[in-house]
């Protein structure tokens, strides 16, 4: 028996070693298409307010692949970096409405940082063009802002409403239940709601249910301001 502790060592460090590999190779299950409130994320930024841009629509935050045992993992792999060469004029457009820097004003730079953060993580299944292309035909097929208008949700500092109001409409409109992320107002000790996630399978086509993925806690009140 004590012969086969050196082994079982071995084996332990051996898997130990091909866990940090799959990560830092992006291994994932799913993705997150996330999708962030700007007056939210400027109202808790630590950035200059001169650089803030509140605009009134959910603008993309970025597309995450992940894995439910650990919706933040994988980040920073292993791939190609950003080629701003790569956002042809066309789709540069797009994405200057879809997915700008509400927070910091420069888009570009926050299109670096999400591809090389996340994007290659999946660049086995999506290249750059790709994961960029695909983000925003994904902001295009369901406009959040006027599926909440339409059931009444409109930013109100006065109102609030339950985890459940805020998704049924979504879930009615996409045929999939969403994820709500919430973020909490030190100021006024308020849950502002920051991100509405969707989550897609492991090719980035086919919208599945975020039931396994981590949000707000149902239970509190959320503010839409």
């Amino acid at each position: 028996m004590a012969m086969l502790k050196p082994s079982l060592a071995f084996l332990v460090l051996a898997f130990a070693f091909f866990l940090c590999f799959i990560m830092s190779s992006g291994s994932y299950v799913y993705f997150q298409f996330v999708q962030q409130w700007p007056p939210t994320t400027c109202r808790l930024s630590s950035k200059p307010s001169h650089q803030h841009r509140p605009l009134q629509r959910f603008t993309i935050h970025g597309l995450w692949p992940s894995n439910y045992s650990n919706p933040r993992k994988p980040s920073n792999c292993n791939g190609s970096q950003f080629d701003d060469r790569k956002v042809y004029p066309d789709l540069r457009s797009d994405l200057k409405r879809s997915w700008p820097d509400v927070e910091g004003g420069n888009d570009t730079k926050f299109w670096e940082g999400e591809w090389n953060k996340h994007g290659k993580c999946s660049e086995q299944t999506l290249n750059q063009f790709q994961y960029f292309e695909r983000s925003h035909d994904m902001w295009m097929s369901y406009n959040i802002t006027e599926v909440l208008k339409n059931a009444s949700i409109v930013p109100n500092a006065k109102q609030r409403w339950k985890y459940s109001d805020i998704v049924s409409p979504i879930k009615g409109a996409t045929g999939r239940t969403p994820l709500l992320r919430s973020k909490r107002d030190p100021a006024t000790n308020t849950e502002l709601l920051h991100e509405v996630v969707f989550c897609y399978e492991y090719n980035a086509l086919k919208q599945i249910d975020c039931n396994r993925t981590a949000g707000c806690k149902n239970q509190r009140a959320i503010s839409f301001q």
